[in-house]
């Protein structure tokens, strides 16, 4: 798996899940794919959500499914490319609804979401890794039992956090989640075969923001893409 680079609270908390078996089945998996295929994101980067993203600084959760799986995509954040990477159409269409919720005039011309990290939105993929042109092809190995038990744990220690779900597979995410302790918002998915279905006109970033304030907080810079 390459340099694992993970923030030191995640590790804490995440400890019983590198120790238990299906963690180990799980690294023999990836060690075969990464013999035989090329895989993404690059192993110091399959973490980079929790290393971004301290546990005690997590203000706002967006899940995704699966990295991308195109050449030079995926850096470890779910929707974020590195800068000089043309922004994939479920990014495109996040970026339109910010505009249009908050006023703004983002550009479509970058895609990389590492402000959002740092700021405290956790960017979590249900799926770590991925074969290359093969969508969902690390599904169901382990990661999910991985993914699930950090979205619980934020559920059980940790107060007001706004879980922003877009899509069935994230909705059904809910189920980890503590709603009276809890914010979670839900839409349609923003790729293009469903965005017009619900994301669009969903104002989840100003919503986000208005319920981080409510306890506090400091809202979330969403112009911060590099």
């Amino acid at each position: 798996m390459g340099t694992v680079k993970i923030d030191a609270s995640w590790y804490e908390v995440l400890k019983p899940q590198f120790e238990a078996p299906y963690f180990s089945q799980l690294k023999d998996f990836l060690v075969a794919e990464r013999q035989q295929y090329t895989c993404y994101p690059k192993g110091g980067d399959i973490f980079a959500a929790f290393d971004r993203t301290p546990f005690s600084s997590v203000k706002a959760v967006i899940l995704g499914q699966d990295p991308y799986h195109e050449p030079g995509q995926a850096q470890g954040l779910c929707f974020s490319v590195p800068d000089g990477v043309a922004v994939p159409p479920s990014l495109v269409n996040i970026i339109k609804e910010i505009n249009s919720d908050l006023g703004l005039e983002l550009t479509t011309r970058h895609g990389d979401l590492s402000g959002w990290a740092e700021q405290g939105v956790l960017l979590l993929n249900a799926t770590l890794t991925v074969r290359a042109h093969q969508a969902g092809s690390h599904q169901r190995h382990g990661w999910e039992t991985f993914t699930d038990a950090a979205i619980s744990a934020l559920s059980e220690r940790r107060d007001g956090i706004v879980f922003l779900l877009w899509g069935s597979y994230a909705i059904a995410k809910s189920r980890l989640i503590d709603t009276s302790r809890h914010h979670v918002l839900t839409a349609a998915h923003p790729s293009p075969l469903s965005a017009y279905r619900g994301f669009f006109g969903c104002r989840h970033f100003s919503q986000c923001n208005a319920l981080l304030q409510q306890q506090g907080l400091s809202p979330i810079n969403w112009a911060d893409i590099r």
